[in-house]
Order: C-alpha cells, then sequence, then structure tokens
C-alpha cells in the first residue's frame, strides 16, 4: 500500500496545483522585487515588473539566475529577509570559485524538512522505522535536511554522518535500521564491506536507502540492491533551493516526483534558453516559490533531463522529472563528443566491474585523451597480464561503442581507487581549457 505523508497536496489534481502554483508565484514575485535588489536590477534590464507576473504562464518573461550570480552577490546580496529572520546557513560542497551559502528562515527549514517526509514516506518509511543518516552534516545540506524529514515522520533517527564505516555497520545491525541515506557511492562502499566482514543481504535489517547528492546510473542501483537486499530510491535537490527533497522517487521508481506545490520546474535548451515542451531533453531550471530567506527565481540547476506528466502507478500527480543524465557544464567534451560520467558508469557495471573508477581527461599535442582507471574485483584479479590485457581491450570496445571515441582502459588492483565517504570524484581533467 502506498503511503503519503502529506495526500491532499501530493496527490492533488493538476488544476488544484497550477492555482497554487499561480498564486505563490506571484507573491514571490513581488517578495523579491521589494526585497532583492540584485534580482529587481535583472527584472528591470528585461524590462519587467511585478505587475507583468499574473500566473504561471508568465513565467518565461522573469530573467535567470546561474552559480555565477549567486558567486557574484556573495554573501548577502540575494537574501530576501532581514538576517535577524534567518536562523541557518548552508553550503554547497564545491570546490571552485566561492561557495554558495543559502539562508533559511525557520518557516523555510519547515517546508524543507516537510519534503523530506514526503521523500522518506515514499520509501515506505513510518513511525516505526530507524532511519540511519549517512549523509555529512554541518554546512553540507545532505544529513541536516533528511534528518529533520526523519523526525517529521517520527522515524528513530540515527546521525551516523559519513564516514567510520566499521562503526555504520556496527549500528545497522544492532540498532536494526530500516533505512539508510547516504550518497550512492557510500551505500556501494558500505555493501562492499559488508560482504568483505561475511554479511549478505539475509544479515542486515535494511529495507531501503534513500540515495542522492551525485549521479548514479540505474546499474548501479541495481547492485546496490542486491548487496544490500534493498530498494534503493533517488533523492533530488540543491543548496540554492533548500538541499535534498527538492523532488523524490516513489515505490514506482519511474522518475522522481518534483514538490511543485513549492518549487516550479522548467526545461530550457542551454544554448538558446528557449523553454522547452514537455517530454524535451534539456535544462532544468527551478523557481522556488516559498523560500524567504533565499528566494531564487528561474534557476539554471544545470542539470539535464526530461519532464513528465504522465500518471503515475503510486498516485501522485506532481510532475515527474528523470534522473539526471549529466550536466550542461560539466559534461566532458572530449575531441568534440559529448561524453557524460553516467555512460561509463553504465557500461563498467553491464560488464561486471564494481563502481569504483577515475575518468582522466588530458591533452597531448593538442588532442584530447581519455583514460578510465576501473578497480578490478577481487575474484578478477590476477597477475595473468595476457588476461588483464584481453580485458582492457573488451572494455576499449564497448566504451568506444557506447561513446562513440576511444578510451585508453586501465584495470587496476582492488581497493587502489580512493573511497568517498561524500561524493565520489569521478572526473579529473587536466586540460587548461
Amino acid at each position: 500500500m502506498e503511503r503519503y505523508y502529506q495526500p491532499d497536496i501530493e496527490c492533488a489534481s493538476r488544476e488544484t496545483i497550477k492555482a497554487i502554483q499561480d498564486e505563490k508565484l506571484i507573491k514571490q514575485v513581488k517578495h523579491v522585487w521589494d526585497n532583492v535588489p540584485y534580482y529587481r536590477k535583472k527584472m528591470e534590464e528585461k524590462g519587467v515588473t511585478p505587475q507583468d507576473i499574473q500566473s504561471s504562464d508568465d513565467l518565461y518573461k522573469l530573467p535567470f539566475l546561474s552559480k555565477a550570480d549567486l558567486r557574484k552577490a556573495y554573501p548577502y546580496g540575494l537574501v530576501g529577509t532581514s538576517l535577524d529572520n534567518c536562523v541557518r546557513i548552508q553550503s554547497t560542497s564545491g570546490t571552485t570559485g566561492k561557495r554558495v551559502v543559502a539562508f533559511y528562515t525557520q518557516d523555510d527549514i519547515d517546508l524543507w524538512e516537510d519534503c523530506c517526509a514526503r521523500a522518506i514516506t515514499a520509501a515506505g518509511g513510518t513511525n516505526e522505522d530507524v532511519c540511519q543518516i549517512s549523509y555529512g552534516y554541518g554546512l553540507f545540506t545532505g544529513g541536516p535536511g533528511l534528518n529533520g524529514g526523519s523526525h517529521k515522520v517520527g522515524c528513530l533517527t540515527i546521525p551516523t554522518s559519513s564516514g567510520n564505516t566499521n562503526r555504520q555497520i556496527m549500528f545497522i545491525k544492532d540498532l536494526n535500521a530500516t533505512i539508510l541515506c547516504c550518497t550512492p557511492s557510500y551505500a556501494a562502499f558500505l555493501g562492499e564491506r559488508m560482504k568483505e566482514m561475511g554479511y549478505g543481504p539475509e544479515d542486515i535489517p535494511l529495507k531501503a536507502g534513500i540515495f542522492g547528492a551525485e549521479a548514479w546510473s540505474e546499474e548501479m542501483r541495481k547492485d546496490i540492491e542486491n548487496t544490500l537486499g534493498i530498494k534503493a530510491y533517488d533523492i533530488y535537490g540543491l543548496t540554492e533551493l533548500s538541499g535534498p527533497g527538492v523532488a523524490f522517487e516513489c515505490s514506482a521508481q519511474d522518475g522522481m516526483h518534483i514538490n511543485e506545490d513549492h518549487f516550479l520546474a522548467e526545461i530550457i535548451d542551454p544554448e538558446t534558453l528557449e523553454v522547452l515542451p514537455e517530454g524535451s531533453q534539456g535544462e532544468l531550471v527551478f523557481t522556488s516559490l516559498d523560500k524567504e530567506a533565499f528566494p531564487l527565481l528561474r534557476y539554471r540547476t544545470r542539470d539535464i533531463c526530461t519532464l513528465t506528466r504522465e500518471k503515475c502507478s503510486c498516485g501522485r500527480t506532481h510532475i515527474r522529472m528523470s534522473k539526471p543524465k549529466g550536466r550542461s557544464d560539466d559534461m566532458l567534451i572530449v575531441r568534440g563528443v559529448n561524453v557524460f560520467p553516467s555512460q561509463i558508469e553504465t557500461v563498467l557495471l553491464n560488464q561486471g566491474y564494481p563502481a569504483n573508477y577515475q575518468i582522466v581527461v588530458g591533452r597531448v599535442n593538442n588532442t584530447d585523451t581519455l583514460d578510465v582507471q576501473v578497480e578490478m574485483t577481487p575474484e578478477m584479479f590476477t597477475d595473468n597480464v595476457g588476461e588483464i590485457e584481453d580485458r582492457q581491450k573488451e572494455l576499449v570496445n564497448a566504451l568506444k561503442s557506447m561513446l562513440g571515441i576511444k578510451a585508453k582502459v586501465s584495470l587496476v588492483a582492488p581497493k587502489t581507487i580512493a573511497r568517498s565517504e561524500g561524493k565520489a570524484v569521478r572526473v579529473i581533467d587536466n586540460r587548461k581549457i
């Protein structure tokens, strides 16, 4: 039986959702115009006033915001309320430029936690569950968001944060954790460690996992589900919009339902910035309809995906987004070809390799190089050079079939690629471009 945290809104009619969005957007645009001079200036430059926004159908008239704007306005330039109304900041885990700092009022936090509670409930969570939060805490939004959502559902919450893998496994077993929340790469690592310790799915009380904060493939999902004996659910979010819980998977595992009463989604062509029709692949853009402290309008996520309103078997009526295929900004262009790390991961997992790999892009004599370093499983590992070379050739051919270009493949011994307790570092681009 499908569970809902807030059934009246999660299963509302299309007309009801549209009416909510229209009312909130009009109010939010006025709020931003009155309180965020940085964005008001962008509106003025485009010749738009709040009076021009009469419904969500007018959203296209508003200017976009990008991460560059957030860095330019750092730290307080996009804050929409007085600081004495703000109770928290969170920050991105980005490694380039100034970090994005997002602000929250208490109402912002309550709404965010409601969104995470919807995600936990969609994964089957109730007040009888034990929810282990193995996302990082602190400035990163993963831990605090799911922690608050778990409390709202009424789960017994274990705030382990990331790291100390042996303790994580001890708590899962000793405290009978039924729901695990972490990055997919860390879930895979936990499964790998449990297997080494002699634990199979039947020895672990987990029934569900809520994994996000990095890209992962369907093949990686199946691998995690088989290793841990769980159902693995995707969750999506950005610090700029609040954090995890902007969208989440239901039992159908056929796209993530966007919490449309709080976030208005569009798909645009990243080159022309034209809004694309439903079902088109393009860049995802979000408008936060409720945020008081950090009210972003038409924020470009750079994530590439599609949206659909096709009926979902779970009964929820909110629009669904596909798992992002990649990003319009960190998508690799190698020798003129668009390459997404998820494509490489799909090939590796289909060939039976673990999800421990690293992509190294370089440039020699003005020509791009693409090296893929792949860990072997202990069963694959051998000192037979010929056998390893044959395996490498197989992967070279499989990758060329997927990508359309040739990559160099290096098979390495188990445990030689650094593990991550947070977001896995999959790509190293050494080109000076």
